[in-house]
């Protein structure tokens, strides 16, 4: 069943693995794995003839032959926020985020290889997501998470059949006491960063905007970022629909500003990020201060012609509570792109042009920013 799996390949040194004995990271350089997989643009996209999941894409995904795990994810509403504005609202997922289209994808794909347990680490949604469809699987699961994770998507994860595992100190805390798991035998890391098969579930977001649209996609694409899932996702469907003869839209990043690392960086010109403080903000689920694949988001970001931008935790409140006036609640971190070029944003990065944006986490999940 997984012979026929693409492998792994390291995007900074070339090295490559066979996704059935491969380490989780790559072990000459210790960074993320990317995919050595491209599908072919000849093989038709018919998603409407597909199922109601990610699974209606399936000629473009590397998990080939039958899937069986599913929540029926995907093919979230796209509703208009303002003239030229769209918003997809990826928080009606199964488990109430985004990150359930790469959750499908490790927990299908951990049910081909057949570990003893599967361990990820998350400040809350991505645990929730991979808890949630090991269960579906049948997986034992355990997840990291850093202290002050909200008790709501905490009490999701056991509920789902989790152990959680708190672990004093922030986000790269937690992220290291997965990985020192991970390096046991019988052991599969579901890592929404590190594992690119989770790139390749985020990228659905945007065949999914294409389907939407007729066959197109918007002029600009915007998308939180912190670990940059689905940014780098999204950068993926871009070039796969490109070679579909599909205009290329504008990737736009937003970053809270009080943890910002990539913004920094794409404003100073460099290539890679430096890491930053750790400080408190309400967007707490893109508040990565050292993202492992910044050097890719950036590059990602230039090569579409887009920009990085940051936004108050003043503005994300406003842009919770303007969505939330508009019928639309939504957790903070998921108001982010909002806040950017919404009501009142302090800049237009917009500049007219037709844009999509991500409503990534339910407000249930959180509750209103104080």
């Amino acid at each position: 069943m997984t012979h026929a799996l693409p492998g792994y390949l390291c995007p900074e040194d070339g090295t490559r693995a066979d996704v059935r004995t491969a380490p989780w990271c790559c072990p000459v350089c210790g960074g993320p794995w990317d995919l050595d997989f491209t599908p072919d643009p000849a093989i038709a996209l018919e998603p409407s003839a597909g199922p109601h999941s990610l699974w209606r894409y399936a000629p473009a995904l590397p998990l080939p032959g039958a899937f069986s795990v599913t929540l029926s994810e995907g093919h979230t509403p796209l509703i208009p926020l303002g003239e030229r504005v769209h918003a997809k609202l990826d928080f009606l997922m199964p488990t109430l985020s985004f990150k359930d289209r790469g959750a499908v994808m490790l927990a299908e794909l951990a049910r081909r290889l057949g570990p003893e347990r599967v361990v990820a680490d998350s400040s809350g949604n991505a645990g929730t997501s991979v808890a949630a469809y090991c269960a579906r699987a049948g997986l034992s699961c355990e997840v990291f998470v850093p202290e002050g994770t909200s008790e709501k998507k905490t009490g999701q994860m056991r509920a789902h059949g989790a152990a959680v595992r708190t672990v004093p100190g922030g986000r790269e805390a937690a992220a290291e006491a997965a990985r020192a798991a991970a390096d046991g035998p019988g052991v599969f890391y579901a890592s929404h960063v590190f594992n690119p098969y989770f790139l390749h579930g985020t990228k659905t977001y945007v065949y999914e905007v294409w389907e939407a649209l007729g066959g197109r996609l918007p002029e600009v694409l915007v998308v939180p970022v912190g670990n940059g899932t689905l940014l780098l996702g999204a950068a993926l469907a871009v070039e796969e629909l490109a070679r579909r003869g599909v205009r290329a839209p504008a990737l736009v990043g937003v970053q809270a500003e009080a943890v910002s690392p990539l913004a920094a960086a794409f404003a100073a010109g460099a290539e890679e990020a430096e890491p930053v403080e750790q400080r408190p903000t309400l967007a707490e689920g893109i508040a990565i201060p050292a993202p492992p694949r910044a050097r890719q988001i950036l590059a990602a970001v230039r090569k579409s012609g887009g920009t990085v931008l940051t936004v108050s935790d003043a503005r994300i409140r406003e842009a919770q509570r303007d969505l939330a006036r508009r019928g639309l609640f939504v957790e903070p971190t998921a108001a982010a792109c909002w806040a950017a070029v919404g009501p009142g944003a302090p800049c237009d990065p917009l500049q007219g042009r037709t844009a999509v944006l991500p409503l990534c986490g339910a407000g249930a999940k959180s509750g209103l920013a104080p």
